[in-house]
């Protein structure tokens, strides 16, 4: 196994298990043993906890800029929109543990860089889109676009983790349809 596939899998033990029960009662113990590989491995690969769970943050929140950039994509800003934030859904029913990580874990003192990077990264998709239909005339010329891709991006969030919690069996078709209902009626 290489190095990369060895980080990939401490990354996906770990997830699931902050996800589980909490960054402070995960032990590196614990992350090893999910992961199928000897406690010295993580420490070799990232040496501490707190390293491990910041490339962690880094690594995820690379993967969602990533997959949010692809999806905004539409013949209009509004277009965008739309395609971001069912970019944004996709990507959470695939990795849930991450959003669940995301919301109750990140926002630490701690982890500010990381909270940065999902700023400039993440939310400037949304930011990006936001401005494109303002220029178009689609949006309110005043809408506050910083605030605004901040507020999208933590209700997607929010709907994702309950849909997948509360109910799993709701179609993301009738999600996406319903936040898209609601910003065409707020942001216009």
């Amino acid at each position: 196994m290489t190095r990369a596939e060895t980080r990939i899998k401490v990354f996906g033990a770990a997830i699931e298990l902050i996800a589980e029960q909490g960054y402070a009662a995960t032990t590196v113990d614990a992350i090893a043993e999910r992961a199928g590989v000897a406690k010295g491995t993580v420490f070799y690969n990232f040496g501490t906890k707190e390293a491990l769970f910041t490339a962690l943050l880094e690594h995820s929140i690379e993967r969602l800029a990533d997959a949010l950039g692809q999806a905004a994509v539409g013949d209009t800003g509004l277009a965008a929109l739309d395609a971001t934030v069912r970019g944004q859904l996709e990507f959470f029913e695939q990795y849930g543990a991450f959003a669940r990580v995301l919301l109750a874990e990140m926002w630490r003192t701690a982890w500010q860089e990381a909270v940065a990077k999902l700023r400039s990264q993440v939310l400037g998709v949304y930011t990006d889109v936001l401005r494109r239909a303002v220029a178009e005339g689609a949006v309110r010329h005043d809408l506050d676009v910083e605030t605004a891709a901040t507020a999208i991006f933590g209700m997607v969030l929010t709907v994702a983790i309950e849909r997948r919690a509360l109910h799993p069996g709701r179609p993301l078709d009738e999600t996406h349809r319903t936040l898209v209902e609601l910003l065409h009626g707020r942001v216009r």
